[in-house]
């Protein structure tokens, strides 16, 4: 039978929600990870609340000050800020997990005076053999044989020197919960035993730790993935626990978040997947704004017709409660498109200073570029602006502005028509007519048109394309007669002249 969800529920709203971030830091963000982070962000925002960041690093084994910083970097990068954590301090410092232990020991202390966890001395052999012995499956693991055991008992486990484990008592009716996002979820009495929440040996567990911080940091709103549901039953009976023994004194509201799927298949999006990796969608020229926007599309929507808005305009409208329980596919072609319409929002010198990096990369500019790199740059970037995608496209449309010699693609090469050097031959005696100081990019286009498309008889198309191939070395450039000003009148026939002993 169903119970109603625990009566301490918190109805937190408005500027008293508080959500919490908590990653491990182990290997490199992915975009399941930092679509968490928004959505905890974004819900905070929203509302006026708080979003505090912490750290839970008590895996020595896996965790890293590598990924830690990786991180650190991420955030910043997407402009996901917090108000109390890590960097930041705030009143329940310290925000590391590996630096509470005292703080945990303190609350056990308080669930053994409370008489809501005990001893247990079992072993897995143990509990294995209690299971076989009693035709039970051994899968259902323990059996909660030690909750009643006597003091004789107790004392005859530590003579033989044994160190006891602590378990949680766990409530012998159902546990229900409202989920945001879901809606009513019941766990069934004897789901599960009850387990274990700190080691032999004093090591506190992840079972144990994570509601123990949530409830001590005053989190009303755990935001999560999918996959952590089935821990939500004991991080319920948990709660009931620590309510009991005084720590807090309300249980926080849970929303568990759709998973982001491959672009094929029904398998969560891996971790070792190349769209996964934030910061390889970064390099190939993913800016900020545009990852955002995608980002937020994993699981939920601004408006049935509309996939593109700002960052004030998602904080304005994202509600927890709005996000669609069913999985959410990364669609990288879509990301990428997404990213195009924030890059053409952005002011034209942003724009062009945002290309620096990938230019720099390539080695076609210095970072920062010099006064002569930045006369040619600030007048090619709004040329490209409104056809790029991805900054990473930068040097493969810019580049030839920046070198001397041009190297052309063998597919730039192999689909010249027969006569490109023709074409090519007309085309420096039109340009030469242009004077030097004319050399714009509507003088070039008069003198090209009537040479070429009157006087050879050709579908612009076919004139300009080996003109095209001949300036930058490919079939796609930025605009022709703005590239031709760019270079100038000696440059631009220079590389004409250049094709032409090429092609013969």
């Amino acid at each position: 039978m169903s119970t109603a969800p625990h009566p301490a529920t918190t109805t937190a709203a408005g500027t008293d929600v508080r959500v919490r971030f908590c990653p491990s830091p182990t290997g490199l963000p992915h975009v399941g990870l930092i679509r968490t982070a928004l959505f905890n962000w974004a819900y905070a925002r929203h509302n006026g609340g708080k979003m505090v960041f912490r750290i839970e690093d008590t895996d020595a084994a896996r965790d890293s000050e590598e990924s830690y910083q990786q991180l650190l970097e991420a955030l910043r990068w997407l402009e996901i800020d917090w108000d109390e954590g890590v960097e930041k301090g705030g009143p329940h410092a310290p925000y590391r997990q590996s630096q509470r232990h005292e703080i945990y020991r303190e609350v056990l202390d308080k669930l053994i005076s409370a008489g809501v966890v005990y001893e247990s001395y079992s072993t897995a052999e143990e509990i294995d053999a209690r299971n076989e012995a009693n035709g039970r499956a051994k899968q259902l693991g323990y059996d909660n044989f030690d909750r009643d055991l006597t003091g004789e008992q107790k004392a005859a486990f530590r003579a033989e020197g044994r160190e006891p484990a602590w378990r949680l008592r766990v409530p012998d009716h159902d546990l229900t919960f409202v989920d945001l996002i879901r809606g009513e979820v019941t766990f069934p009495a004897g789901s599960f035993p009850d387990f274990v929440i700190v080691r032999a040996g004093g090591v506190p567990l992840y079972t144990f730790v994570n509601p123990v911080d949530d409830a001590l940091m005053g989190i009303t709103h755990v935001l999560r993935g999918e996959d952590l549901m089935p821990s939500t039953a004991r991080q319920l009976a948990l709660y009931a626990a620590l309510i009991e023994a005084g720590v807090t004194d309300f249980v926080p509201r849970f929303g568990h978040m759709p998973l982001v799927l491959g672009e094929t298949g029904n398998k969560k999006l891996s971790k070792r997947d190349p769209k996964a990796d934030l910061f390889l969608q970064r390099e190939k020229g993913f800016i900020h704004e545009g990852l955002l926007n995608y980002l937020s599309l994993l699981g939920w929507s601004i408006a049935p017709d509309r996939d593109v808005f700002t960052r004030d305009e998602l904080i304005a409208a994202f509600d927890i409660a709005d996000v669609n329980p069913n999985p959410a596919r990364f669609d990288q072609k879509k990301a990428e498109s997404i990213n195009g319409d924030h890059v053409r929002m952005l002011a034209p010198d942003d724009f062009a200073e945002r290309l620096v990096p990938y230019l720099a990369g390539a080695g076609l500019i210095e970072n920062p570029p010099t006064a002569a790199q930045r006369e040619i740059l600030a007048p090619a970037a709004p040329l490209v602006q409104e056809r790029m995608q991805l900054l990473g496209d930068a040097p493969g449309l810019l580049g030839f502005l920046f070198r001397s010699e041009v190297a052309y693609d063998d597919d730039a090469l192999s689909g010249l028509p027969a006569n490109a050097g023709e074409v090519l031959v007309a085309s420096v005696g039109a340009l030469e007519l242009v004077p030097e100081q004319g050399f714009t990019a509507a003088a070039v286009q008069d003198a090209l048109a009537p040479a070429l498309i009157e006087g050879l008889g050709l579908k612009p198309r076919v004139a300009y394309g080996p003109l095209r191939v001949a300036l930058s070395g490919r079939r796609v450039s930025p605009p022709l007669f703005e590239s031709m000003e760019l270079l100038g009148k000696a440059e631009t026939i220079r590389r004409l002249d250049a094709l032409v002993q090429r092609v013969g």
